[in-house]
């Protein structure tokens, strides 16, 4: 083979490799090319989020940085109200540090508005989302739902037989699971504060004052008793469905039942700071969770797709299929902070 045409056939493969390198980029709408563009000179930003496990929001980041290479997605994972406050430390200190703010706790996100906190941003992607829950989103464009899952009752099934776990919330308080519950704790978790509020509405603080008398193993974030169960130190417990799922997955010995009277559906929401040290960036990664690919990684660790036409799990139960509930808006932003106080007085902790 002459010079000439290995110099032309490496000249072919180079443009073979390009083209190969950046399908995505060509396919992209102007805007989003644009956004990526402006992303990859800002290089890299950090998600503070309370949305998923470590797992789950670690595939989502490398997903993103597959899909947009150059553009380097950092992660602080912590429970909602630990998220909430490093944001207004940050915030007092003057500092840029997070330019998403992903809370499970829908009661922060008023309260950043309101002192101009947040950063005004229309998603192209919206169209996206399933219609059910975009009235969960900002009408101000501030903030937006970009996650989604059921807290159910949960169980260690090789503990506890299917027809023998709780059925309904109160079957939480039967005295047979005295020292064999676990919960999370509302100061810590937005799942764990908005289920509180909602057992209160349906069933008065009475609920928690028989809860204590089972004396319940309680951890912080919802997602800690998943570890109770799965080391037996509880049996039964108010759990995520996501989580204990996609720890099923990996053998271990847990189930979940959907309270007859209604599981509770969390809907999580994603803002960007105002001081966001990586603003197109921010973007991109929001306009992402609002795309399938994200729904699809969302889905396969057993979380509710907030895009529509992306099918549940294998095993997952349709959400359909499930009575669902949920406290209105009003009633977390204002519950929430009550419940946390009169759990500390009723639990000691």
């Amino acid at each position: 083979m002459s010079h000439t045409t290995i110099r032309t056939c490496l000249a072919l493969l180079g443009a073979v490799l390009t083209i190969a390198a950046a399908p995505a980029r060509a396919q992209m709408p102007a805007w989003e090319q644009q956004l990526y563009e402006a992303a990859k000179k800002e290089k890299q930003f950090t998600v503070y989020t309370a949305h998923y496990d470590t797992e789950t929001i670690a595939d989502i980041c490398s997903a993103f940085d597959k899909k947009y290479p150059g553009v380097k997605c950092n992660f602080v994972r912590t429970t909602a109200q630990v998220a909430f406050q490093r944001f207004q430390q940050d915030q007092k200190a003057n500092l840029a540090v997070a330019s998403v703010f992903s809370s499970t706790d829908v009661s922060h996100y008023p309260d950043l508005e309101k002192h101009g906190l947040l950063m005004s941003y229309q998603p192209h992607n919206l169209g996206n989302m399933v219609d059910s829950l975009k009235q969960y989103n900002d009408k101000n464009n501030q903030y937006w739902v970009t996650a989604a899952a059921l807290v159910a009752i949960t169980y260690n099934s090789s503990l506890v037989a299917e027809k023998d776990a709780p059925k309904n919330w109160p079957d939480l308080l039967d005295p047979k699971w005295k020292d064999k519950v676990s919960i999370g704790h509302p100061a810590f978790s937005g799942y764990v504060g908005t289920w509180t509020v909602l057992m209160r509405k349906l069933y008065g603080w009475q609920y928690f004052e028989k809860l204590e008398k089972n004396k319940p193993r309680i951890g912080r974030s919802i997602n800690d008793t998943v570890t109770m169960l799965n080391a037996k130190e509880s049996w039964v417990a108010a759990g995520p469905e996501a989580t204990t799922l996609l720890s099923r997955d990996k053998g271990n010995p847990l189930g979940v039942i959907y309270p007859t009277d209604g599981t509770l559906l969390m809907v999580s929401l994603t803002g960007i700071p105002k001081n966001a040290p990586a603003p197109n960036a921010a973007k991109l990664f929001v306009e992402f969770l609002m795309d399938k690919t994200a729904a699809e990684v969302q889905v396969k660790n057993h979380s509710l797709s907030v895009v529509k036409g992306v099918k549940a799990a294998p095993g997952a139960k349709p959400l359909e299929q499930i009575k669902v509930i949920r406290p209105t808006e009003e009633e977390i932003a204002k519950g929430i902070p009550e419940v946390k106080e009169k759990f500390r007085d009723t639990f000691g902790i």
